[in-house]
């Protein structure tokens, strides 16, 4: 999919969930066409003629201000994420690269990785295949796998097609779908941060195939960062257990991100993690 037509179509998508009385116009009635704003209503409020505001939503005009990107993120009342997506998306399509070569760990991140014994620590890619993780993370998420998959590119596990393909993953959430939304922002807004990455275009095109929920997902495009959050999981040895999520990005790695599951001290949880590192180290 051309730069272009994800501008339009994240455009489109937010001018839809917004009706004139969300914004202080007056709605006079009938039937409307379109749903949610007219293009000549957010061109008015966002001080742009028709004219402009249609050839940039149908990809004919790259390099928008600022300013007006801002005006239009002003009345379409997009969040922080939102508004820096939309700027992305606004630019010049960056020329087309070779093929990129396979993700690798450094090894100081692997050895920091695998040093932490006591908590679940994995290395994700930009397309979310798993790059390293440690032995309670895969007791963790993904017990049926081979603990050395991360080794191998052709045989990685990621998280995006564990969680809408795979039953194991299904059933570990316990609220799938609230995981499912948050998985799709976070991809929608990488695609917008690498859309020359083939590996991140495959796998949209993968899961559109074989997922109804995610293509119903993926066209709300919902963009979100999901840095942290607290998610509570079924696990099939040691039980329920509630876990805090902190994602960082590693800034020299190109979109990699560091992920660590933690317990409350004291918490049912933590001594569920507990039990779940000796079955690990077993």
């Amino acid at each position: 999919m051309e730069q272009g037509q994800r501008l339009g179509d994240f455009l489109r998508s937010r001018r839809a969930r917004l009706t004139p009385a969300d914004i202080g116009l007056r709605d006079y009635g009938g039937r409307r066409r379109v749903p949610g704003l007219r293009r000549e209503e957010l061109a008015q409020l966002a001080g742009v003629s028709v004219a402009y505001y249609t050839r940039l939503e149908q990809g004919l005009s790259h390099n928008a201000s600022d300013a007006v990107l801002d005006a239009l993120a002003r009345v379409l009342r997009l969040d922080d994420d939102e508004s820096a997506h939309l700027h992305r998306l606004a630019r010049h399509p960056p020329r087309r690269r070779r093929r990129p070569r396979p993700e690798r760990v450094r090894p100081g991140v692997r050895s920091m990785v695998e040093s932490v014994g006591d908590l679940p620590v994995l290395v994700f890619g930009r397309g979310t295949d798993v790059l390293a993780w440690n032995r309670v993370a895969h007791a963790l998420l993904a017990s049926h796998l081979d603990f050395d998959a991360p080794e191998h590119p052709e045989r990685r596990p990621n998280l995006n097609r564990l969680l809408f393909l795979d039953p194991h993953t299904r059933d570990l959430y316990a609220d799938w779908q609230a995981k499912a939304r948050d998985a799709v922002a976070d991809l929608r807004l990488t695609a917008g941060r690498h859309p020359e990455d083939p590996r991140v275009m495959e796998l949209i095109g993968e899961l559109t195939v074989k997922s109804r929920e995610f293509t119903a997902l993926w066209n709300a495009h919902t963009v979100r960062v999901c840095s942290h959050h607290t998610r509570t999981y079924r696990h099939p040895v040691v039980g329920s257990l509630t876990l805090e999520t902190e994602v960082t990005v590693l800034p020299d790695d190109d979109g990699q991100r560091l992920a660590i599951f933690h317990a409350e001290p004291g918490s049912p949880s933590h001594e569920a993690l507990r039990l779940l590192r000796g079955v690990s180290e077993g």
